[in-house]
């Protein structure tokens, strides 16, 4: 494991291992204690969008493990292969840390960093992926249930980057996967293709999302806008009419369902008020595990040998 770009390019052992060790320090980090494995170590974090959850959780990681991580603003950056090619400044980073943590629009900027890069590259987010909100995702939902497989996981919403992560998670960890989009927003042939090569039978489309929600353990949902579609918002507002996660579609779900979001989440438009602070809510429970999957990503992909 040298870079951590997508969930498709590791085993479902390689990722269990992953799960396993972040439920094994997050127990250490609540109990007080420490992991220092990357003291000395430097991290970049090169942002072309901005960002809350991935910034905090990923600078607050790396200082937990002991090591140092470099902000890199939009502004500082800029679009990174505009100002300044990305394979150059692969090179460059790679002689000045021990990592890079990228979340950019494209995702060939991050295959083209890790093309040039010597040091790891994750994927903190780009148009294509999520991969770490997908496992702080999946890790969550182990809390909650105590399994993974056998569980179905119902999204409705856009098929965008969040739920294409979420459908390869689902493939490797042996969950069902019901999308219900609109016409025109549905999950693309390309990554249904390929979950359907690692585990015939996960994924479920309709454009019904009561049907989606019908025998779900799991009701998931992300923002309508994502960052640089705002030039669609209207038209995005009206083609989701429908979609919303409130409380008459929960109603035709199982009442032991929980709700996820992966946050910012825009009340009013893809879930009400209500739902997102309801007892079933565990919304708050998977933005923490950012946190604690991050660690050991960082661990795993950071630390010297005898340290992992």
């Amino acid at each position: 494991m040298k870079n951590f770009l997508s969930l498709q390019d590791f085993s479902t052992e390689q990722l269990q291992e992953l799960l396993d060790l972040s439920i094994q320090l997050k127990k250490l980090y609540k109990s007080g204690g420490r992991d220092l494995c990357l003291a000395g170590k430097a991290l970049a974090m090169l942002f072309e969008k901005v960002s809350l959850r991935t910034r905090v959780s990923f600078q607050v990681a790396m200082s937990d493990l002991g090591g140092t991580a470099l902000y890199l603003k939009p502004e500082d950056i800029g679009i990174i292969g505009k100002r300044e090619p990305a394979k150059d400044m692969a090179r460059v980073f790679s002689r000045y840390v021990d990592g890079i943590m990228a979340r950019t629009f494209s995702h060939e900027t991050l295959l083209e960093l890790a093309k040039w890069a010597t040091v790891p590259v994750i994927n903190a987010l780009s148009d294509w992926s999520h991969p770490c909100q997908a496992m702080a995702d999946m890790m969550t939902i182990l809390e909650h249930f105590g399994r993974l497989k056998g569980l179905t996981l119902a999204y409705v919403g856009d098929g965008n980057n969040v739920a294409r992560s979420l459908a390869e998670a689902c493939a490797k960890f042996g969950l069902r996967f019901q999308i219900a989009s609109p016409k025109g927003y549905m999950l693309d042939e390309k990554t249904i293709s390929e979950v359907e090569q690692t585990r015939p039978g996960t994924v479920f489309l309709t454009n019904d999302p009561l049907q989606a929600v019908r025998n779900a353990d799991v009701i998931y949902t992300d923002t309508w806008i994502s960052m640089g579609q705002e030039a669609e918002r209207e038209k995005r507002i009206a083609d989701f009419q429908g979609f919303q996660v409130n409380a008459d579609l929960l109603a035709k779900a199982p009442p032991h369902a929980r709700i996820m979001h992966c946050l910012p989440a825009y009340r009013g438009f893809e879930i009400t008020d209500d739902v997102a602070e309801s007892k079933n809510s565990i919304i708050f429970d998977q933005a923490e595990n950012r946190l604690h999957f991050q660690r050991a990503l960082l661990k795993k992909l950071l630390s010297n040998p005898a340290d992992k």
